[in-house]
């Protein structure tokens, strides 16, 4: 079966992982992570702080992709939960504990949040025989930990941020899974949470891409976002293509079409 992706059509769907089918910048995981008896932290200070820091993370990972910084790989998505971390607290802390809460933000322990759109929106996929995979940078340990612990399949699972083999946002990954997935690119829809290093980055390696924006980080996309996934077949059907070319307006206009940069 098939889902409608602009004038087009689509045979698979392959979601980002973290805050796209798992929350993970979350008030409470941070609260988790980093304080667990407390004091509580500001939910509006927390969320300031992850809007800030989610924007200069994707900002880090497309330099990464164009060559202008070395690639985003494991070592940096740690320094930018440390960098998040800081953003919360307001100032840096010893090596010790910024070490100690960002391997609990990898491996959380006791329950873990839901977002409630998850499962209804996979069950609908599955239903219409839709395939679906799942990528992320997160370490293979802690990606199936989490999937485990919210109950989506671990099976899904097609890509991590674990060597050897290639690493979103490169091409390569998301062909790879592509590939796994047993279609071409330009047939499987990629749903991502970073406009640039997500949705765009997936443009690039051919892939139709869609911006699932929960925490509003990106108010100006106009097209091909939604903010949770109870819109997800409407937003696909509304296309998210963009014109030729990268303009400073480029957020604004969506996420991009397969081919284009």
């Amino acid at each position: 079966m098939t889902l409608a992706y602009g004038a087009r059509t689509v045979e698979a769907v392959l979601f980002d992982l973290d805050d796209v089918l798992v929350p993970f910048h979350t008030p409470a995981a941070w609260q988790w992570a980093w304080h667990p008896q407390g004091p509580v932290l500001g939910d509006r200070r927390v969320r300031a702080a992850v809007r800030r820091s989610l924007k200069s993370w994707d900002r880090r990972r497309w330099s990464g992709l164009t060559g202008k910084e070395p690639p985003a790989d494991l070592a940096a998505l740690r320094q930018h939960l440390a960098d998040t971390l800081w953003t919360v607290a307001g100032h840096s802390l010893p090596a010790s504990e910024t070490e100690a809460v960002v391997r609990r933000l990898l491996h959380p322990a006791g329950e873990v949040e839901r977002f409630p759109d998850v499962a209804p929106a996979l069950e609908r996929l599955r239903a219409k025989e839709v395939k679906v995979g799942i990528v992320t940078l997160l370490p293979a340990e802690s990606a199936r930990w989490l999937l485990h612990r919210t109950g989506v399949p671990e099976t899904l699972l097609l890509g991590t941020g674990d060597p050897p083999g290639p690493i979103l946002p490169e091409r390569a990954a998301f062909r790879a899974a592509a590939d796994r997935l047993g279609a071409g690119p330009e047939n499987v829809a990629y749903v991502g949470d970073l406009f640039w290093s997500d949705v765009r980055a997936a443009g690039r390696a051919g892939l139709p891409a869609v911006l699932v924006d929960r925490y509003d980080v990106w108010p100006k996309v106009q097209v091909g976002r939604m903010s949770t996934l109870e819109g997800l077949e409407s937003t696909l059907a509304s296309g998210g293509s963009v014109p030729e070319g990268e303009g400073d307006d480029a957020e604004a206009r969506g996420p991009v079409g397969p081919g284009r940069e």
